[in-house]
């Protein structure tokens, strides 16, 4: 299941790194399905899976289903460097 792979896949993320959603989408097999994962971190419920670490290809927050002033807090306290 797709949304498995990805929950999974997001767990491995260490604390103070982030990955893209296409580098996600890549590493499940799916290296177009970057929308798809935004889809599935955004229906996320189980703080175990870090959510928070995956960003945008440019660089940029992107989304998150907490807000993302503390999508941005959770990042900076883990120490990524943000622009």
């Amino acid at each position: 299941m797709f949304q498995k792979r990805v929950f999974e896949e997001v767990k491995k993320i260490p604390r103070g790194e982030v990955r893209s959603y296409a580098e996600v989408a890549g590493r499940v097999g799916r290296p177009r399905a970057w929308r798809a994962v935004g889809n599935v971190l955004n229906k996320n419920k189980n703080p175990e899976i870090p959510c928070h670490r995956v960003i945008k290809s440019n660089g940029e927050i992107g989304g998150y289903n907490r807000g993302i002033k503390q999508k941005r807090a959770l990042l900076e306290k883990e120490g990524v460097k943000l622009p």
